[in-house]
């Protein structure tokens, strides 16, 4: 059985729960780190306990013909870049979210990756949590009947003590609440209700909290999602708040709900109509990312690989739509917030 080699770029956070999710499933390896900081490779080696190259040059990285895969975790500003020159050097990709900072990226990402014909998977790993996965069996079976409203909501305060702030607080970065953070919601919110969006609205605001006062975007969004079918969802994201990580889920249909962890169905018999029950899922209650599904969603890649098929859920079209209506939302609400 083939094992891939992969190559991180970016030596991140996010980078090192990657890697050691990458080494954990049965078909993968990391091999190599392109970072802009110089890095000692008997030190990086010892600390994922496997063999590491590191460089400081992509290009040199993309040249090396044993790395099969590219995994891009650096600063969201630089995906498109790093994405289009590692597809023309016939590698396939995995991309932290956000693919890019705008739509015409996107579009030259898809480009490059189709001319390529190279595999790719985009870090929306939230489908592939327990949660999620437990919900979208709820919804396939017809346990809430037909969903006329839901919403879906991204809370975490990401202030000066969480590492992503430094970063975090600048545009040309980070580009947005959405694309920043909030996107993980929109994506799961898109995944319980369908693709097929109508129109849009939304607005943004800003805490008065001194803590976010560096922030040069605004950093709670709201977002008003109407389907073609004429559902209604919405999307919160609040990346300054003061309290504990919460990934809120509310959907409403014509046979039940479902409230985070509980629901309640008249497609069962004998559920007291007075109260929830609840259901035994792990929950995404931390927004740390060394808690975020990772294993799952890279098997589910590799073995993609093997038999030569897309990556199901996660892969660059579903992304693409996502982040097209990201897009779309964060452009309403700035010109609602011009009025």
């Amino acid at each position: 059985m083939k094992r891939y080699n992969v190559g991180i770029v970016g030596y991140s956070w996010a980078a090192g729960a990657h890697i050691d999710s990458i080494n954990k499933t049965s078909f993968a390896q990391v091999t190599a780190i392109c970072s802009s900081r110089k890095l000692d490779p008997a030190v990086i080696s010892a600390a994922h306990g496997c063999q590491i190259k590191c460089y400081t040059n992509l290009d040199q990285m993309l040249a090396d013909p044993e790395i099969d895969v590219i995994d891009i975790c650096s600063y969201p500003s630089d995906h498109a870049q790093q994405a289009i020159l590692a597809a023309k050097a016939g590698k396939h990709l995995i991309i932290e979210k956000p693919l890019a900072l705008n739509w015409s990226d996107c579009i030259a990402i898809r480009d490059a990756v189709d001319e390529a014909g190279v595999k790719t998977c985009v870090c929306f790993e939230c489908r592939y949590s327990s949660q999620f996965m437990a919900i979208k069996s709820i919804i396939d079976k017809g346990l809430l009947g037909q969903i006329h409203y839901g919403e879906v909501d991204y809370y975490h305060g990401i202030g000066p003590w969480y590492g992503q702030y430094r970063w975090n607080i600048s545009k040309a970065i980070a580009g947005s609440s959405l694309l920043s953070a909030g996107c993980h919601a929109l994506d799961a919110l898109l995944l319980c209700m369908g693709n097929e969006v109508e129109a849009i609205n939304g607005f943004t605001t800003n805490s008065s909290n001194k803590d976010f006062a560096k922030y040069d975007y605004p950093t709670t969004s709201v977002s008003i999602l109407k389907f073609k079918n004429g559902n209604v969802g919405k999307v919160a994201s609040v990346i300054d708040c003061l309290q504990p990580y919460y990934f809120h889920v509310h959907l409403v249909g014509s046979e039940g709900s479902l409230l985070d962890n509980k629901f309640y169905s008249t497609q069962l018999n004998g559920l007291n109509k007075g109260k929830w029950s609840e259901l035994s899922m792990k929950m995404l209650d931390s927004g740390d990312v060394s808690d975020h599904p990772y294993q799952l969603l890279f098997e589910t890649f590799f073995q993609s690989l093997a038999e030569d098929k897309e990556m199901p859920l996660t892969n660059l079209a579903e992304a693409l739509h996502t982040h097209e209506i990201m897009f779309a939302a964060d452009d309403v609400s700035t010109l609602n917030s011009l009025q």
